[in-house]
């Protein structure tokens, strides 16, 4: 019998594309706090884009961002993703990785609607970039290497930054086929990247330091992924001659004695706890700077600064309550 292609899409059923996509439809319906689609409507707000652009930049970076995480959680070999199963625990690891490629090229679909010149390869660089970060993670907690701040900060800006940074360069791209488009006379990639690693230091912060956490991902999950973390990995080169922590670490324990005598050496022998709080403040004040500049230029701001105000009051609040889930 000869194959046809125009056959095979015809064929192509609803009920096999259910079936095809039951992991990402089981994340996604299992919401998070949406944080980057604030942050898209927070740079609408600076930059001229069409409704129908915005939204279509939205569900963009909303699949990548789903679709990134079914692949992260099989990579972790973590059991929970916000306080329900993991979705390649319920529908296994082959299935859940062809979802989360299969949804790649839909959002690659959904760029070429955007009809903007450069938008394929601003999506082409940036997965690039997200792979890249990615990769370095994996390296380092595979190899038990830890890594410098710098180069943990390097890796951010690549894997955590880079999904802020599409959306922006995508809103940027289409923003330009406006008529009466407005000239922005800022690099907005910095602002971007530092609300990114703001972003990270954060999430890492509070998956050590979070009750919320504790019950939406498991506790203090890092610890048992062997990830090196931020607050790991300034404990670690605080006092490099202990090496409690990396053993620690190398064990992949799920022991909660274990995670908590590393938790309390961080919080009192290499006060890490309190260095990530210093580190926030500072980017935050890096990254209020640039919407100082913007709002000084006459760009409406209001929503920028409300998600910064977020993410600095989330550190600093009792209950530090979980705001979205990160890699």
């Amino acid at each position: 019998m000869d194959y046809n292609s125009a056959d095979f899409k015809e064929k192509w059923s609803k009920t096999a594309d259910t079936a095809l996509l039951g992991p990402y439809n089981y994340l996604a319906n299992n919401r998070g706090h949406n944080i980057r689609e604030h942050l898209i409507a927070a740079f609408g707000a600076v930059i001229k884009v069409d409704k129908s652009d915005l939204e279509t930049i939205s569900h963009i970076t909303k699949i990548l961002h789903n679709s990134s995480l079914l692949v992260d959680d099989v990579e972790d070999n973590s059991m929970l993703r916000r306080g329900l199963p993991a979705a390649h625990c319920l529908f296994g690891v082959p299935q859940t990785i062809n979802s989360a490629n299969y949804m790649y090229f839909v959002a690659l679909q959904e760029v070429l609607k955007l009809k903007s010149y450069d938008a394929v390869a601003i999506f082409t660089e940036e997965m690039i970039n997200l792979h890249r970060g990615q990769g370095m993670d994996l390296y380092w907690r595979e190899t038990l290497t830890c890594p410098s701040e710098d180069e943990y900060l390097e890796m951010v800006v690549h894997k955590t930054g880079g999904l802020f940074r599409l959306a922006l360069r995508l809103m940027l791209s289409v923003s330009s086929k406006q008529p009466d488009s407005e000239k922005i006379d800022f690099d907005l990639t910095h602002l971007t990247d530092t609300l990114g690693v703001i972003y990270q230091i954060l999430d890492d912060y509070l998956n050590l330091q979070s009750t919320e956490l504790t019950e939406n991902k498991g506790f203090c999950e890092d610890i048992s992924e062997g990830k090196f973390s931020f607050p790991l990995i300034h404990s670690i080169r605080a006092n490099p001659d202990n090496r409690e922590i990396l053993n620690i670490l190398k064990q992949r324990t799920n022991d909660v004695s274990l995670k908590k005598y590393a938790v309390d050496y961080m919080k009192t022998e290499t006060k890490s706890f309190d260095y990530c709080l210093k580190r926030i403040q500072e980017m935050s004040r890096k990254a209020s700077s640039y919407i100082d500049d913007l709002a000084a230029a006459g760009h409406d701001v209001s929503k920028l600064r409300a998600i910064l105000h977020y993410f600095v009051s989330t550190s600093d609040c009792e209950e530090r309550k979980y705001f979205e889930d990160a890699h």
